[in-house]
């Protein structure tokens, strides 16, 4: 999508305006260019739904939570995709923590899926949640997943918030797994999205695994900021949101930027940068006799 030129901006936009030129490796000076908008969710008149959805590595909420929730509210999601979400002793009172002070609501997940998590805005009717834990290689940290089927407006869609693993053969099998997952709900909900840390770039072989069969909605339509790691020096991607076909794809990326997001609350937050994307939802059919 397009850049626009903001007009003398303050102190914070121009620190925004720096990340953003580090994550997507623009040769703009600092302060000259920041993204454009992405589009407000919405539900439009075909019942179709406009849905923003945020994916973030959270660092199990160990840096400064005041900067991340302000992150969050500023991307205004209505899903919220988290990683390394906090998994031992009141990591339950810490997601709700997480969740109030963001303006959302606690989904599923956690320590129940090892620290993937889903959160939601008001507008999110949420029918059904799942955390799945995968399979556990000795002597590694054990992943799993956060899945949740839910409506938008006349939309009906499957999320699921991930965090491969550290080890390569390990991380394309969990690919893998997540794929074999999908292929399973989508025979009931047509539409899914998926949101994580994939620890690996886009050239790895979990990474075209799974864009074998999902869209990577960055690659798709970029916007903002590309690199995801790490907020201190972005120079790779390895956190995506990635679509089901059928999700039109309007803007996707590091949100660096956007209005309300500063330099100073993406470094201090957290040890990632998140990724922001605005969805078209295609309508639900309702089926026979609805």
């Amino acid at each position: 999508m397009a850049e626009t030129s903001r007009p003398a901006p303050g102190a914070a936009d121009r620190g925004a305006a720096e990340t953003y030129r580090r994550a997507s490796g623009s040769a703009e000076p600092a302060g000259g260019t920041a993204p454009a908008g992405l589009p407000a969710s919405r539900t439009e008149a075909d019942g179709s739904a406009v849905v923003r959805v945020l994916s973030y590595n959270v660092r199990s909420l160990r840096d400064d939570e005041a900067a991340l929730a302000r992150v969050v509210r500023a991307c205004a999601p209505d899903l919220a995709l988290i990683q390394e979400a906090p998994r031992f002793f009141r990591w339950r009172k810490a997601a709700a923590r997480l969740a109030r002070a963001s303006g959302l609501v606690y989904v599923t997940g956690g320590a129940t899926a090892t620290g993937p998590l889903i959160l939601s805005s008001l507008r999110v009717r949420v029918e059904r949640t799942e955390d799945v834990l995968l399979p556990h290689t000795p002597g590694l940290h054990r992943r799993g997943l956060a899945t949740a089927v839910v409506r938008v407006g006349g939309a009906r869609l499957a999320v699921v918030s991930c965090h491969l693993s550290l080890a390569a053969a390990e991380r394309y099998a969990q690919a893998g797994l997540l794929l074999e997952r999908l292929d399973r709900v989508r025979s009931q909900v047509p539409h899914a999205v998926v949101g994580g840390d994939l620890n690996e770039r886009p050239g790895g072989r979990a990474f075209r695994r799974l864009t074998g069969e999902l869209r990577d909605a960055w690659a798709a339509t970029p916007w903002g900021g590309e690199h995801t790691s790490t907020p201190g020096d972005p120079h790779q991607r390895i956190d995506a949101i990635l679509t089901t076909d059928g999700i039109e794809v309007l803007g996707c990326g590091v949100p660096a930027g956007l209005p309300g997001v500063t330099d100073a609350d993406l470094r201090a937050a957290t040890d990632h940068l998140p990724v922001l994307a605005a969805l078209r939802i295609p309508a639900a059919d309702p089926g026979p006799g609805r």
